[in-house]
């Protein structure tokens, strides 16, 4: 049997909100279970413990701990997106109340890591001709959210119109 491996989210007091943010953002997405503190707990009984939510299969679970520990980029959650459409679209969602990186990262409102990149990206870097890489690579370092047209013109050395 193979384990599970279940990211846990730790939030202030925003675990819900944010569940009820990501599931309205990933297709195929759903609340599991949301969990309350009891009496004798650290937290108000009756407000949102923790909230176990799926992400196109993947489970989560957001715990509602304190303001004690928060987001950084050492953990981010990388999105593998089709085409540009999908690139524009998760960015557009996920950095809205958040802030936009550089090299398809940015922050969601919650202070969460996201990484938004085309399928095929690592082909480019990892291209046998290693100047097509470089002009690959250059052009993404120069980008927020990624272009794919330009990613893929850059390595073709086709200057951006």
């Amino acid at each position: 049997m193979q384990p599970k491996i279940r990211p846990n989210l730790w939030f202030d007091t925003e675990a819900e909100e944010a569940a009820a943010f990501y599931t309205s953002v990933f297709k195929n997405s759903r609340i599991v279970n949301v969990a309350h503190y009891t009496e004798g707990s650290p937290r108000p009984a009756g407000t949102v413990m923790t909230v176990e939510f799926e992400l196109d299969g993947q489970r989560f679970v957001g715990i509602n701990g304190g303001p004690q520990f928060t987001f950084d980029e050492a953990v981010s959650f990388e999105i593998d997106c089709e085409g540009q459409e999908e690139v524009d679209y998760y960015w557009t969602r996920l950095s809205d109340g958040g802030e936009e990186g550089q090299c398809g990262w940015l922050k969601d409102r919650y202070g969460l890591s996201w990484q938004v990149v085309p399928t095929g990206m690592e082909e480019l870097f990892n291209d046998p001709d290693p100047t097509r890489a470089e002009r690959a690579m250059r052009a993404m370092l120069g980008m927020g959210k990624i272009d794919v047209a330009a990613l893929r013109s850059a390595a073709d050395g086709v200057a951006a119109s």
